[in-house]
């Protein structure tokens, strides 16, 4: 009597997967792997196949982090109240739920943020993610405008982007250096901190500053 032999059923290789297992090597060794071969090898499946969906382990870090925005901005559309936030709100809603993605794998983002020091200085892997955050955030001051909430100023609005690139580098070095329970202390330092900087693009003291200079200049001139 012939044994049915039970054929072994090979996970589908998807970008998901490479990227799920990366992690967890990483993790485990606290590095990344040496070569592309000896990283195939824990996968069992040929170099061919993972040049198939990433030209190196570079273009695999940043589809990680691309990954990250690309949650959160999807979870944003998601929400049916979004559209209806002012600028401030979506901004807020942004690094709330940034944080709450990063949380799902802190010690991967711990890993990679730990040599990280400079804030000025990006970090080769979040190239693509700073891609993605460029173009949502234009698209929140450009609405901004529009609505009065954000103060067209000009030359300085030009830069408003490159204010809150900067800005998202502090959220998360603070998060990645907090401590406190269910990261309290960056919640507060997401509100304190976006508070602020609407207060220095908004209409508000500065152009009441300008506008009475303006207003001296001109009365001088009388």
């Amino acid at each position: 009597m012939e044994t049915a032999k039970k054929s072994k059923t090979k996970t589908p290789l998807t970008e998901d997967r490479i990227r799920e297992v990366y992690r967890t090597y990483v993790l485990t060794e606290g590095k990344s792997p040496a070569t592309v071969f000896a990283f195939c090898q824990s996968l069992d499946i040929k170099e061919e196949e993972f040049y198939a969906h990433f030209g190196s382990f570079e273009a695999l870090e940043k589809s990680i982090w691309n990954t990250y925005i690309r949650s959160v901005i999807e979870r944003l559309h998601g929400d049916e109240s979004y559209g209806g936030f002012t600028a401030r709100e979506k901004i807020l809603s942004f690094y709330f739920t940034l944080a709450e993605v990063l949380k799902a794998d802190r010690s991967f983002v711990l890993h990679k943020l730990q040599h990280w020091k400079n804030p000025a200085q990006m970090p080769v892997f979040l190239k693509g993610f700073k891609v993605s955050f460029d173009e949502w955030i234009n698209g929140i001051i450009t609405s901004g405008i529009q609505s009065g909430e954000v103060a067209k100023r000009p030359l300085i609005d030009q830069r408003y982007d490159s204010l809150f690139w900067l800005h998202l580098m502090f959220i998360l070095q603070f998060w990645s250096h907090d401590e406190s329970a269910n990261f309290e202390k960056t919640d507060a330092a997401i509100e304190k901190s976006v508070n602020l900087a609407f207060d220095l693009i908004g209409k508000g003291i500065l152009d009441n500053a300008l506008d009475f200079g303006k207003f001296l200049y001109q009365s001088s001139k009388n």
